[in-house]
């Protein structure tokens, strides 16, 4: 009985963890929507929207808290939990993310460069399915879809450093607009730490799976990481 109990609550963790993630992943999505398109109310609404990403970060929070004082977990379920509750902190910041890059667009006008564009559009898309894919390996227990979202970061960070160079010859070709070139790039770095964020959300699920810290060199062990600013 007690067990089956656990696995409810359990299953529960899991749906709630797929909400804040999907949370995440719309909010990424609209805060580079209403960048392009310059729309200062629809960034505030991204602003204001990350505090359901903190409710349920909280929600969360007391439902492992909930599982650890009232079930008896076994080494397997302590792990999954103490990843969830890392998790979550990650998914949090990712949250916060969105929202300086909405911030951004409330007030700084970007420069328009089709090129720019496409790569910060391609930098969203990519993070988002990080996100997405590293909640889904851990929920899933999938260990091949956990170590597919480590190896998507390489991507990521390629497209960081192609518009940073754009961004370079921007302000090289036009330095009055040197402001807004830089605003450009911080939202591009907001992406690469989201998709650091979500590196680290994959290293907890592969830790859940395995038992293990990645340690072979392909990615930072969880304790020590990336994209905690």
């Amino acid at each position: 009985m007690m067990r089956s109990r656990f696995e409810r609550q359990l299953n529960e963790l899991h749906e709630d963890m797929i909400d804040m993630g999907a949370l995440c992943e719309a909010a990424i999505g609209e805060a580079v929507r209403v960048l392009f398109a310059a729309d200062r109310e629809a960034a505030r609404q991204v602003v204001y929207g990350d505090r359901d990403i903190d409710r349920k970060e909280h929600e969360i929070e007391g439902l492992c808290l909930r599982l650890l004082l009232q079930q008896q977990p076994v080494a397997r379920d302590l792990r999954h939990i103490s990843a969830a509750l890392k998790m979550i902190t990650d998914m949090e910041r990712i949250g916060d993310q969105a929202a300086d890059i909405a911030e951004i667009t409330q007030h700084f006008r970007l420069p328009q460069n089709p090129a720019s564009e496409r790569h910060i559009s391609k930098m969203a898309d990519a993070v988002k399915a990080m996100v997405t894919e590293s909640i889904d390996a851990f929920v899933r227990e999938d260990e091949p879809l956990a170590r597919k979202v480590l190896a998507s970061d390489d991507e990521v960070d390629r497209l960081f450093f192609k518009l940073r160079s754009d961004i370079i010859e921007m302000i090289s070709q036009n330095p009055a607009g040197g402001e807004e070139a830089v605003d450009l790039l911080m939202v591009a770095k907001y992406l690469e730490r989201i998709g650091d964020h979500a590196e680290n959300i994959a290293e907890w699920a592969l830790f859940t799976i395995t038992g293990e810290r990645p340690d072979d060199g392909s990615a930072a062990a969880p304790g020590t990481e990336k994209g905690n600013v």
